[in-house]
Protein backbone atom coordinates (compact mmCIF):
# COMPACT_ATOMS: atom_id res chain seq x y z
CA UNK A 1 0.00 0.00 0.00
CA UNK A 2 1.48 2.83 -0.93
CA UNK A 3 2.39 5.88 1.73
CA UNK A 4 2.06 9.29 1.45
CA UNK A 5 6.01 9.87 0.51
CA UNK A 6 5.63 7.55 -2.31
CA UNK A 7 2.92 9.33 -3.83
CA UNK A 8 4.58 12.30 -3.28
CA UNK A 9 7.78 10.87 -5.38
CA UNK A 10 5.69 9.27 -8.59
CA UNK A 11 3.85 12.60 -8.97
CA UNK A 12 7.20 14.90 -9.22
CA UNK A 13 8.79 11.76 -11.49
CA UNK A 14 6.07 12.51 -13.70
CA UNK A 15 6.26 16.16 -13.90
CA UNK A 16 9.50 16.23 -14.75
CA UNK A 17 9.02 13.51 -17.45
CA UNK A 18 5.94 15.92 -19.11
CA UNK A 19 8.69 18.99 -18.89
CA UNK A 20 11.30 17.28 -20.54
CA UNK A 21 9.10 15.73 -23.33
CA UNK A 22 9.10 18.50 -25.74
CA UNK A 23 13.15 18.68 -25.50
CA UNK A 24 14.84 15.33 -25.75
CA UNK A 25 15.04 12.43 -29.10
CA UNK A 26 16.67 10.16 -30.69
CA UNK A 27 20.05 9.31 -32.56
CA UNK A 28 23.61 7.90 -31.85
CA UNK A 29 27.15 9.53 -31.43
CA UNK A 30 30.21 9.56 -28.98
CA UNK A 31 30.41 12.82 -27.40
CA UNK A 32 32.59 14.53 -24.38
CA UNK A 33 30.70 14.53 -21.26
CA UNK A 34 29.12 18.11 -20.07
CA UNK A 35 31.21 20.90 -19.22
CA UNK A 36 34.52 19.53 -17.55
CA UNK A 37 37.25 22.18 -17.01
CA UNK A 38 39.59 19.67 -15.45
CA UNK A 39 40.03 17.45 -18.56
CA UNK A 40 42.53 17.93 -20.77
CA UNK A 41 40.83 15.81 -23.70
CA UNK A 42 37.71 18.01 -24.50
CA UNK A 43 37.18 16.27 -27.85
CA UNK A 44 33.78 17.27 -29.70
CA UNK A 45 32.13 14.65 -32.00
CA UNK A 46 29.43 16.59 -34.55
CA UNK A 47 27.28 14.91 -36.47
CA UNK A 48 28.72 12.87 -39.58
CA UNK A 49 29.03 15.12 -42.47
CA UNK A 50 28.26 12.13 -44.36
CA UNK A 51 24.64 11.74 -43.95
CA UNK A 52 22.56 13.45 -46.87
CA UNK A 53 20.60 16.22 -45.75
CA UNK A 54 17.03 16.64 -46.97
CA UNK A 55 16.99 19.12 -49.94
CA UNK A 56 14.49 22.10 -49.16
CA UNK A 57 11.07 21.31 -51.96
CA UNK A 58 11.43 23.86 -54.85
CA UNK A 59 9.16 26.50 -55.68
CA UNK A 60 6.15 25.03 -57.80
CA UNK A 61 6.10 25.44 -61.45
CA UNK A 62 4.09 28.51 -62.77
CA UNK A 63 1.50 25.89 -63.76
CA UNK A 64 0.80 24.93 -60.29
CA UNK A 65 -0.38 26.07 -56.89
CA UNK A 66 0.78 24.84 -54.44
CA UNK A 67 -1.61 24.06 -51.30
CA UNK A 68 0.51 25.36 -48.34
CA UNK A 69 0.18 29.10 -47.55
CA UNK A 70 3.62 31.26 -48.06
CA UNK A 71 5.49 31.53 -44.95
CA UNK A 72 5.56 34.74 -43.49
CA UNK A 73 8.93 36.96 -43.66
CA UNK A 74 9.08 37.09 -39.80
CA UNK A 75 7.79 33.64 -39.06
CA UNK A 76 10.61 33.48 -36.73
CA UNK A 77 10.73 36.93 -35.26
CA UNK A 78 12.91 37.15 -32.19
CA UNK A 79 14.78 33.29 -32.89
CA UNK A 80 16.45 33.63 -36.91
CA UNK A 81 16.67 36.27 -39.24
CA UNK A 82 14.64 36.27 -42.61
CA UNK A 83 16.29 34.40 -45.33
CA UNK A 84 18.89 33.01 -43.05
CA UNK A 85 20.90 29.62 -42.64
CA UNK A 86 18.93 28.86 -39.10
CA UNK A 87 15.46 30.04 -40.57
CA UNK A 88 15.95 27.77 -43.79
CA UNK A 89 16.84 24.67 -41.42
CA UNK A 90 13.84 26.03 -38.96
CA UNK A 91 11.26 25.96 -42.27
CA UNK A 92 12.28 22.46 -43.19
CA UNK A 93 12.15 21.07 -40.08
CA UNK A 94 8.45 22.57 -39.48
CA UNK A 95 7.41 21.01 -42.74
CA UNK A 96 8.11 17.30 -41.40
CA UNK A 97 7.29 18.34 -37.96
CA UNK A 98 4.10 20.98 -37.51
CA UNK A 99 4.24 20.72 -33.78
CA UNK A 100 7.69 22.09 -33.54
CA UNK A 101 7.79 25.72 -31.97
CA UNK A 102 11.52 26.69 -31.32
CA UNK A 103 11.00 29.61 -28.56
CA UNK A 104 9.28 26.58 -26.46
CA UNK A 105 11.75 24.01 -27.83
CA UNK A 106 14.77 26.81 -25.96
CA UNK A 107 12.58 26.94 -22.26
CA UNK A 108 12.84 23.05 -22.61
CA UNK A 109 16.28 23.02 -23.88
CA UNK A 110 17.63 25.21 -20.70
CA UNK A 111 16.19 22.59 -18.35
CA UNK A 112 17.88 20.16 -20.49
CA UNK A 113 20.92 21.51 -19.93
CA UNK A 114 20.83 22.01 -16.35
CA UNK A 115 19.90 18.81 -15.73
CA UNK A 116 22.64 16.77 -18.06
CA UNK A 117 25.56 19.17 -16.61
CA UNK A 118 24.25 18.34 -12.96
CA UNK A 119 23.34 14.88 -13.49
CA UNK A 120 27.07 13.77 -15.08
CA UNK A 121 28.86 15.92 -11.94
CA UNK A 122 26.83 13.56 -9.47
CA UNK A 123 27.65 10.30 -11.79
CA UNK A 124 23.70 10.20 -12.00
CA UNK A 125 23.33 7.44 -14.54
CA UNK A 126 19.88 7.07 -14.25
CA UNK A 127 19.45 10.53 -14.71
CA UNK A 128 21.61 10.91 -18.23
CA UNK A 129 19.74 7.50 -19.73
CA UNK A 130 16.75 9.46 -20.03
CA UNK A 131 18.29 12.37 -21.52
CA UNK A 132 21.14 11.12 -24.12
CA UNK A 133 21.12 8.36 -26.56
CA UNK A 134 22.82 5.06 -26.14
CA UNK A 135 26.44 5.72 -27.59
CA UNK A 136 26.55 9.42 -26.15
CA UNK A 137 25.68 7.90 -22.77
CA UNK A 138 28.08 5.04 -23.07
CA UNK A 139 30.83 8.25 -23.44
CA UNK A 140 29.53 10.13 -20.34
CA UNK A 141 28.88 6.67 -18.51
CA UNK A 142 32.88 5.93 -19.38
CA UNK A 143 33.88 9.33 -18.21
CA UNK A 144 32.29 8.81 -14.64
CA UNK A 145 33.76 5.63 -14.50
CA UNK A 146 37.14 6.77 -15.20
CA UNK A 147 36.53 9.17 -12.30
CA UNK A 148 35.39 6.89 -9.61
CA UNK A 149 38.54 4.35 -10.71
CA UNK A 150 40.49 7.56 -8.62
CA UNK A 151 38.06 7.97 -6.20
CA UNK A 152 37.50 11.36 -7.57
CA UNK A 153 34.26 13.48 -6.94
CA UNK A 154 32.88 16.49 -9.17
CA UNK A 155 30.40 19.29 -7.71
CA UNK A 156 28.95 21.68 -10.10
CA UNK A 157 26.27 24.42 -8.80
CA UNK A 158 24.87 26.73 -11.70
CA UNK A 159 24.89 30.43 -10.54
CA UNK A 160 22.79 31.47 -13.69
CA UNK A 161 22.64 30.45 -17.48
CA UNK A 162 22.89 33.87 -19.18
CA UNK A 163 21.88 32.76 -22.99
CA UNK A 164 20.44 29.83 -24.95
CA UNK A 165 19.93 30.56 -28.39
CA UNK A 166 19.56 28.93 -31.69
CA UNK A 167 22.37 28.69 -34.02
CA UNK A 168 21.41 26.06 -36.38
CA UNK A 169 18.62 23.87 -37.30
CA UNK A 170 18.16 21.03 -40.41
CA UNK A 171 16.94 18.01 -41.63
CA UNK A 172 19.47 14.63 -41.67
CA UNK A 173 17.56 12.67 -43.36
CA UNK A 174 14.25 12.18 -41.15
CA UNK A 175 16.09 13.05 -38.36
CA UNK A 176 15.79 17.01 -36.56
CA UNK A 177 18.61 18.64 -35.37
CA UNK A 178 18.65 21.91 -33.38
CA UNK A 179 21.90 23.00 -31.91
CA UNK A 180 22.06 26.01 -29.17
CA UNK A 181 24.40 27.82 -27.61
CA UNK A 182 24.45 27.88 -23.72
CA UNK A 183 26.40 30.66 -22.08
CA UNK A 184 26.10 30.11 -18.42
CA UNK A 185 28.36 30.89 -15.29
CA UNK A 186 28.85 28.21 -12.70
CA UNK A 187 30.95 27.11 -10.17
CA UNK A 188 33.34 23.22 -10.23
CA UNK A 189 35.35 21.65 -8.44
CA UNK A 190 37.25 18.57 -8.47
CA UNK A 191 37.95 16.23 -5.03
CA UNK A 192 40.03 13.27 -4.67
CA UNK A 193 39.27 10.21 -2.15
CA UNK A 194 40.36 12.23 1.00
CA UNK A 195 38.40 15.38 -0.10
CA UNK A 196 40.87 17.47 -0.68
CA UNK A 197 40.37 19.72 -4.10
CA UNK A 198 42.68 18.94 -7.10
CA UNK A 199 41.36 21.37 -9.41
CA UNK A 200 38.78 23.86 -9.65
CA UNK A 201 38.16 26.60 -6.58
CA UNK A 202 34.63 26.33 -5.16
CA UNK A 203 34.43 29.93 -4.19
CA UNK A 204 35.37 30.72 -8.17
CA UNK A 205 32.89 31.55 -10.44
CA UNK A 206 33.54 30.56 -14.17
CA UNK A 207 31.91 32.06 -17.23
CA UNK A 208 31.06 28.69 -20.02
CA UNK A 209 30.40 28.53 -23.50
CA UNK A 210 28.62 25.07 -24.49
CA UNK A 211 27.82 24.31 -28.01
CA UNK A 212 24.98 21.49 -28.09
CA UNK A 213 22.74 19.62 -30.66
CA UNK A 214 19.90 18.12 -29.93
CA UNK A 215 17.93 15.78 -32.17
CA UNK A 216 14.79 13.29 -32.84
CA UNK A 217 13.53 11.56 -35.91
CA UNK A 218 10.48 13.39 -36.97
CA UNK A 219 9.24 10.48 -38.49
CA UNK A 220 8.28 8.70 -35.36
CA UNK A 221 5.29 9.34 -32.67
CA UNK A 222 8.32 9.32 -30.01
CA UNK A 223 8.15 13.45 -29.41
CA UNK A 224 11.38 13.18 -27.37
CA UNK A 225 14.53 15.06 -28.50
CA UNK A 226 18.41 13.85 -26.75
CA UNK A 227 21.57 14.96 -26.50
CA UNK A 228 23.45 13.69 -29.72
CA UNK A 229 26.50 16.32 -30.14
CA UNK A 230 28.12 19.14 -27.74
CA UNK A 231 31.94 21.51 -27.65
CA UNK A 232 33.18 24.39 -25.89
CA UNK A 233 31.85 27.41 -27.67
CA UNK A 234 33.93 30.47 -28.62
Amino acid sequence: MFDIYTIIFLALAVFIFLRLRSVLGQRTGRERPPYDPYSSARDAMRPSPGDKVVALPGRAPDTQKSSEPAEPADRWKGVAEPGSTLAVGLDAIVREDKTFDPKHFVTGARAAYDMIVTAYAAGDRRQLKNLLGKDVYDGFDAAIKDRESRGETVETRFVSIDGANLIGAEMRGKTAQVTVRFQSQLVSVTRDKAGNVIDGNPDKVTDVTDVWTFARDASSRDPNWKLVATEAGQ
